[in-house]
């Protein structure tokens, strides 16, 4: 866990230009495998990335992500409003990620039974529904912290075996705690999702701090807030459990940009991250 850590600090806060024309846009940020960059441009300026139309705001700030398998280069347009564009390849960081063995699962959570398959769609829809919003919030601009105390049990990336077998990567960041641990919003946001029992996450809750980035929570003991409340960074918003899918007492938590699932660990070490105002 050490080298991990000191492998993943040794480039998180890589703030700089990452080579685009001045007259273009100067991105911050962390250009890696599972990295956020954000930037500004004028108003009324159009960016796609790898073709892909991307949300500029009124005052023309824009978020772009990387997902864990992302490849070694993106390119990023910038059109003009007199139609003149630019482009610019970003150059992505790979990184190297662990295997990490999780025993002692509900073996229900790890092979969900049949009777589940018509509940989980409805849960997983929910998921999909609160990711959607694409609002013009800046609340990702006031940066991020860490959503509870307690250390760090499971990585973003991190291959998982479940109780002896293979499954998808790990996409969040793990705190564990004892049981009732406070925890609190990462960021300023509007609580898009907020239910205390789905099957496989248990307590969940999901925010929106604008442009498409979220930030996911769950496993809680206790989900404390309730749908279209709006929480400030810092406030509490539930507890720690051992709900869903879980062998211990943690909270699991993910950032996506849009559906683009992104590193948490990358906005807040070796301190949290600094937006742009």
């Amino acid at each position: 866990m050490k080298q991990l850590l000191t492998q993943l600090f040794a480039f998180v806060f890589f703030v700089a230009s990452v080579g685009l024309p001045a007259s273009a846009v100067e991105l911050s940020g962390t250009a890696a495998q599972g990295g956020m960059l954000w930037g500004q441009v004028k108003p009324g300026v159009r960016v796609s990335l790898d073709g892909e139309r991307v949300k500029v705001g009124p005052d023309g700030y824009f978020v772009i992500g990387f997902g864990r398998d992302a490849a070694a280069t993106a390119t990023l347009t910038v059109m003009q409003v007199d139609g003149t564009g630019e482009e610019q390849v970003i150059k992505v960081k790979a990184r190297q990620f662990d295997i990490e063995r999780v025993d002692g699962l509900p073996p229900k959570t790890v092979t969900p039974p049949p009777e589940w398959r018509e509940r989980r769609a409805r849960e997983t829809g929910m998921v999909r529904e609160a990711r959607s919003h694409l609002t013009d919030a800046l609340a990702w601009t006031r940066g991020f912290i860490r959503p509870a105390e307690g250390r760090f049990s499971g990585f973003y990336g991190s291959q998982r075996i479940l109780n002896g077998e293979p499954r998808s990567p790990h996409y969040g960041l793990d705190i564990a705690g004892s049981v009732g641990t406070p925890i609190v919003a990462p960021a300023p946001g509007v609580v898009r999702l907020a239910v205390p029992d789905f099957l496989l996450e248990g307590g969940i809750i999901i925010i929106d701090h604008g442009f498409g980035v979220t930030s996911t929570l769950f496993h809680m003991n206790s989900v404390d807030v309730k749908l279209g409340d709006t929480v400030e960074q810092g406030e509490q918003i539930g507890t720690i459990g051992q709900t869903g899918r879980a062998n211990g007492p943690h909270v699991d938590w993910r950032v996506n940009w849009r559906n683009v699932r992104l590193d948490p660990m990358l906005l807040i070490a070796p301190e949290p991250m600094k937006g742009p105002f």
